[in-house]
């Protein structure tokens, strides 16, 4: 949801506000990195790594949009293009470990890598069009994700397959979502 909230953002719906400075905080920040813990306890290390590294993300986010109002330099266009090239390096490696997964979480993730390179690429030669793009490729990201997130709950709460995940290649140790140990991804 909160990669829905900042990119209706990037696309040039409304400005910045606190909503989405909250949600990075608390759903997208917090409450990853809550959900990171609970994938390293169960043994799903690529939950765990997606989890606690897009919930480091949109805490970092965050701070480099508030450290400024205590007096740090503001990002420039160059800096936060690099932070959005690294991220996006990151991202197209957990993309690749998609592909031993759900054809969800490979849609969720190369979407994902896309996003962060097409912000990168606005950041670097500030191309606001190419931002207001980037923020309609991650409306679909972010709602891909949510797609991914309740398919997993309705799935696991039925039994079967309510909303389809997709064909994946994983081992018989992966659960009717496709991920070990039972969490959806519902981030980046």
């Amino acid at each position: 949801m909160t990669t829905v909230l900042l990119n209706i953002h990037n696309a040039g719906f409304f400005p910045m506000t606190s909503m989405v400075l909250a949600m990075g905080i608390f759903y997208g920040g917090i409450a990853q990195l809550i959900a990171g813990i609970q994938e390293w306890r169960v043994g799903n290390t690529f939950g765990a790594t997606a989890f606690t590294s897009y919930g480091c993300f949109w805490l970092t986010l965050v701070a480099i949009s508030a450290l400024p109002k205590l007096g740090f330099a503001p990002d420039s266009g160059s800096s936060m293009a690099a932070y959005l090239v690294v991220w996006g390096i990151f991202t197209t490696f957990m993309f690749i470990g998609t592909l031993k997964l759900n054809r969800t979480l490979q849609i969720i993730f190369g979407s994902a890598s896309l996003l962060f390179f097409m912000l990168a690429f606005g950041k670097a030669t500030g191309n606001e069009e190419v931002i207001r793009l980037a923020g309609f490729e991650g409306i679909v990201c972010g709602a891909s994700a949510m797609y991914g997130g309740l398919a997993q709950i309705l799935n696991e709460l039925y039994g079967r397959t309510v909303m389809p995940l997709g064909a994946r290649k994983a081992s018989s140790a992966m659960s009717p979502g496709g991920v070990r140990g039972g969490t959806a991804l519902v981030m980046p």
